[in-house]
């Protein structure tokens, strides 16, 4: 997602690894046969994640409310990935609809967005704009799906591609009154952004707990940040943005943005300091924010910023990567920065994160509170959760997958989509019994 690589460990050449992948336009795939019933199960023990040392220790940010008295060793649980649905063309997101129909989205980086209801793919898509979408170079095309707050009364959703000029674009569109299908001609749009160059384009969109949209993007493309737009919050590269969509035309600004009406600054901005934060997600349970921004070429890393956040915050590229010093290499000035509460390394086996979300689901109560992630080259799976006042950070699989998003159901269990098989998948704890064991 952030540089040219092949990615030689998984013999593919990945969208989140910046390789060229063609002109062509894939075909409209097919669900060829029913997936597999037999789970994929992680070893049932995995060594903790080194991170660098001799960074500052992050900034404390307010603890969730615990689930238990006594956490589980997550190291101890044996994790799997049990397969709900596959003959997807590159997806790139996985979501619901919160419209109480038990059906979850998979978005396709070419233009296609399917709807799954029990474990079957709908006929037809649900929403096809690959006439407007670029989807070219890896980190282009159609990437992320945001269904209104109140899809199951307005039928709007909003989703975010890369246009044919190559351009980010942020578009409304409606669905019909069944919402099994979208109007392509209801399209409104609400922001385009000029990329200069093909990479980093961010893409992920989100309604946060205040119902405002939330807008993840990139600082740009190439390598080192050239045109430090990072830093810079007079352009909306390497930022989050926060926007108001309802009764606006085409969109406002909410008045408690962190730097609306500063001269220096657009008032979409939330956030800043970001390289490209490709997935980002809130807590269902306590609205803290988790943002997984992919690194340079060192340390990949993860921000919490807490529901009490009054927005502002500089997350330091490209200042830094990770916790260490990239601009300069050392002695830079970390004074109001905030720290990642989670960093690995290149060298610890990856080179790409895709956020994930923490777990709120009803399933699996061993693992509650537990925030997901993966590293799209590596496959490796992590769990984090902050825990006795830190934060703690366990690797918990080794798929060899090429994870290019995680997603969530209305029941708050997990879900990751894997660009390699474009198949579907449930994280789920294997051992029920194991867990329950060691509450």
């Amino acid at each position: 997602m952030h540089r040219s690589l092949l990615v030689a460990a998984v013999g593919v050449c990945g969208f989140l690894s910046g390789c060229s992948v063609g002109s062509n336009r894939p075909e409209l795939a097919t669900l060829a046969s029913p997936a597999p019933t037999t789970p994929i199960v992680a070893p049932t023990a995995a060594p903790a994640d080194p991170t660098p040392g001799g960074a500052p220790s992050p900034t404390p940010i307010p603890e969730a409310p615990a689930s238990r008295t006594d956490p589980v060793d997550l190291s101890t649980l044996g994790f799997a990935l049990a397969p709900i649905a596959d003959g997807f063309e590159r997806p790139t997101h996985i979501t619901h609809a919160n419209d109480n129909s038990g059906r979850l989205f998979v978005v396709e980086q070419a233009g296609l967005i399917w709807s799954i209801r029990d474990g079957q793919r709908a006929p037809q898509p649900f929403l096809d704009i690959r006439d407007r979408v670029e989807s070219s170079g890896n980190e282009q095309g159609l990437l992320s799906v945001a269904f209104h707050p109140r899809f199951a009364e307005n039928r709007q959703f909003f989703v975010n591609y890369t246009n044919r000029d190559g351009d980010t674009v942020v578009a409304r569109y409606r669905a019909s009154a069944d919402g099994d299908s979208a109007d392509v001609d209801s399209a409104k749009t609400l922001l385009t952004i000029d990329q200069p160059a093909a990479n980093h384009n961010g893409g992920m969109i989100a309604f946060g707990p205040d119902g405002y949209l939330y807008i993840g993007m990139g600082d740009g493309g190439r390598a080192d940040d050239p045109w430090d737009n990072a830093q810079n919050r007079s352009v909306l590269l390497g930022k989050l943005l926060r926007i108001v969509v309802d009764d606006a035309s085409p969109y406002a600004i909410p008045a408690n943005n962190p730097f609306v009406e500063q001269t220096d600054s657009r008032s979409e901005i939330w956030a800043y300091g970001l390289r490209n934060p490709w997935r980002f997600s809130f807590d269902r349970a306590t609205g803290d924010l988790y943002i997984a921004d992919v690194g340079q070429n060192r340390y990949e890393e993860i921000h919490v910023q807490s529901a009490t956040s009054n927005g502002g915050e500089n997350y330091g590229w490209n200042i830094m990567e990770g916790d260490a010093c990239f601009n300069p290499s050392s002695n830079c000035n970390r004074d109001d920065l905030e720290m990642p509460v989670a960093v690995y390394s290149h060298a610890a086996g990856g080179c790409s994160i895709t956020g994930g979300h923490v777990y709120r689901g009803g399933a699996f109560p061993s693992i509650n509170g537990v925030y997901f992630y993966a590293d799209y080259c590596s496959g490796y799976i992590w769990a984090l959760r902050h825990i006795d006042g830190k934060w703690e950070n366990v690797r918990v699989m080794e798929t060899r997958m090429n994870i290019t998003s995680f997603g969530e159901d209305e029941a708050g269990e997990i879900y990751l989509v894997d660009q390699a098989s474009g198949a579907a998948y449930q994280l789920v704890v294997a051992d029920q019994r194991r867990a329950e064991a060691n509450k």
